[in-house]
């Protein structure tokens, strides 16, 4: 029988180590000048997979991961200094989405297609209200921006991403039912062995 403890654990390292993973792709994966990470998809799947407790727990065990020096963020950096850098507010973020995605998704046995399409547009949401507006207080207080960087500068900048950003969430609410159909098979499968 599968302790359930042991499964647990067991995924949210799996979602920790593929966290760090998303933030490396972009040592090789980018698309029109634009570098892609796949950090948004792991956290909806954290969220989608484990609930929204277990997945919250996900994403805080990898930004700890980071902060202790482990290379788990992009361009395999990692270290306490990352507390600082305009773009973690975008590494924060990812708790909010494992958490919108846990609810309205992962803690349901039986989902229905609306409870998707609202992660998905709840998860960009989260991503780009926490993450852009943390990255702007850092450019204007600690970060250096020049005088004529605006809070409208910021969102621009988000634009780019934006296309990509909604790719990567069709992908990752594509694979998400089947994901989550094989695990529960594959567990169930385990108790009665």
């Amino acid at each position: 029988m599968v302790n359930s403890k042991t499964k647990d654990i067991v995924l949210c390292g799996l979602f920790v180590a593929l966290m760090g993973v998303g933030a490396n792709v972009t040592s090789f994966l980018t698309i029109g000048g634009v570098p892609i990470t796949l950090q948004l998809m792991f956290a909806v799947l954290a969220g989608g997979i484990l609930g929204s407790r277990l997945g919250v727990f996900a994403m805080i065990s990898y930004i700890f991961v980071g902060l202790v020096g482990a290379p788990v963020f992009a361009q395999f950096k990692g270290g306490p200094s990352h507390l600082l850098s305009p773009t973690f507010g975008f590494i924060l973020s990812f708790i909010a989405v494992a958490f919108v995605s846990g609810k309205l998704i992962g803690d349901h046995r039986k989902v229905a297609r609306k409870n998707y399409i609202n992660v998905g547009i709840l998860s960009i949401l989260c991503n780009y209200i926490i993450g852009t507006n943390l990255m702007y207080v850092a450019f204007k207080i600690w970060a250096d921006a020049p005088d004529s960087f605006s809070y409208t500068m910021a969102w621009g900048w988000m634009l780019a991403y934006l296309p990509l950003d909604i790719v990567v969430i069709i992908v990752s609410l594509g694979i998400l039912p089947k994901l989550r159909t094989a695990l529960r098979r594959h567990i169930s499968s385990n108790a009665n062995a």
